[in-house]
């Protein structure tokens, strides 16, 4: 699938390859379930200032918002990239604890997309971008601010196992380059920064990485009926092992593609996917670092994984197509976006039962930020074609939209800054 969009006197040209088509579509789905139709308790007004960043996509703009007792307002945008012809692309965002650094990943450009590092404040480049994999996606950063973990989703070309790219960020240096899986997304760390987890969308599971050792420490099926423990050597060498195979039987006149025969082999790596498939496109432990909640973009579901025993604990049904996941610092609430639905979804982890479905300002939702007091959530939505992205603010006290305001087309990432005095 092709898709050309001008916007801001660029031209982007967006390749699909058929197995995204479902994942990709944009059209507002029906909720499954009922949204509430008025606030749990009062909404009241916020009594001090809170600040995000947020990316546009196919604006190559990043957004700095204030949301306060004055409103929900763009404080500042700032123009990135490097090529002004090239959509570049700003995805992932995360901010480091310090609150000094803002680290971007941008998806397309050219060749392959970068990471980028901002001073806030100013939101001044620190340093030139650094190429990574294809495409890199989402991206965290180590609590000590020294490691970002981008993973690289790579849209491009054959389905074949892609990375994460660990990059030292006092110098930007790109340290490991770790091969995980087919499209991996929603790279997120624990509380700790012992270990990093991604969803692989295309080959149903979760791969953990020791981030010390920089390299896969565990492996977790999430293909239904297999569900459970894999093998440490995934995709990469197992697709060694079939394409072996696979030449074998050509030169034996069974076949005459040694492709076909390790992906049919690979049983969980089959990128026809399955009408029952997960899909993840986001890992996100707990609080206490305990669990690892995995949307199920495709299944319409989170599961919960439990760290220590590595296995299902709970699985929660979802709206359509639970895209982003956050958890509220207090660590009460699960946080989804519905990409498909267009809407938010808030959890209760005591009982496991979803509290709330709100329907966002415009299609298309993405990404979700929390405030460290556990009381307001960031959602972006992307919008559909020249359309302007918006972000809502949620209270998750009233379980209610507090604010809305306008960004740059196809919003995406999104990131708490910090909290101040109001203005």
């Amino acid at each position: 699938m092709m898709a050309r969009v001008s916007v801001t006197g660029k031209t982007v040209i967006a390749l699909l390859p058929a197995a995204l088509l479902a994942f990709a579509a944009v059209g507002a789905v029906a909720a499954q379930q009922p949204v509430p139709a008025a606030p749990a308790v009062a909404l009241e007004k916020p009594t001090t200032d809170y600040w995000v960043y947020v990316g546009a996509e196919s604006a190559d703009r990043i957004h700095r918002l204030r949301f306060g007792p004055g409103g929900f307002v763009v404080e500042k945008t700032t123009l990135i990239g490097e090529l002004p012809t090239e959509m570049e692309g700003p995805h992932g965002l995360v901010i480091s604890r310090d609150g000094k650094y803002l680290y971007m990943t941008t998806g397309h450009g050219f060749p392959d997309g970068k990471l980028w590092k901002y001073a806030l404040g100013p939101d001044t480049l620190v340093a030139q971008g650094l190429l990574l994999g294809n495409f890199p996606a989402s991206v965290d950063v180590s609590p000590d601010g020294l490691h970002t973990f981008s993973v690289n989703f790579n849209l491009h070309g054959d389905m074949v196992p892609s990375s994460v790219s660990v990059v030292y960020a006092p110098n930007n240096t790109e340290v490991s380059r770790i091969v995980t899986c087919t499209m991996p997304h929603g790279s997120r760390l624990t509380p700790d920064g012992a270990f990093q987890y991604s969803g692989c969308m295309m080959d149903d599971e979760l791969v953990e990485v020791d981030a010390a050792a920089h390299k896969v420490s565990r492996r977790f099926s999430l293909a239904k009926g297999k569900e459970g423990p894999l093998p440490q050597d995934g995709p990469p060498e197992r697709m060694l092992a079939m394409w072996i195979e696979g030449a074998r039987r050509v030169s034996r006149g069974e076949t005459e593609d040694p492709a076909q025969v390790g992906y049919a082999a690979m049983g969980g790596m089959k990128h026809q996917m399955a009408p029952n498939s997960c899909s993840p496109t986001w890992a996100q432990p707990s609080a206490d670092g305990a669990k690892v909640f995995v949307a199920c973009n495709k299944a319409d579901e989170i599961v919960e994984i439990d760290r220590e025993r590595w296995t299902i604990t709970r699985r929660l049904k979802a709206g359509r197509g639970p895209y982003n996941l956050a958890v509220t610092p207090d660590g009460k609430l699960l946080l989804a976006t519905l990409k498909q639905g267009a809407m938010f979804e808030v959890f209760d982890l005591a009982s496991g039962r979803s509290v709330a479905q709100l329907r966002n300002s415009t299609t298309v939702a993405h990404g979700v930020a929390v405030s460290p007091d556990s009381r307001y959530a960031f959602v972006s939505s992307e919008g559909v074609g020249a359309a302007p992205g918006k972000v809502d603010v949620y209270d998750l006290r009233a379980l209610a939209k507090a604010g809305t305001v306008d960004v740059g087309q196809q919003a995406s990432g999104i990131a708490f800054w910090k909290m101040g005095a109001p203005r």
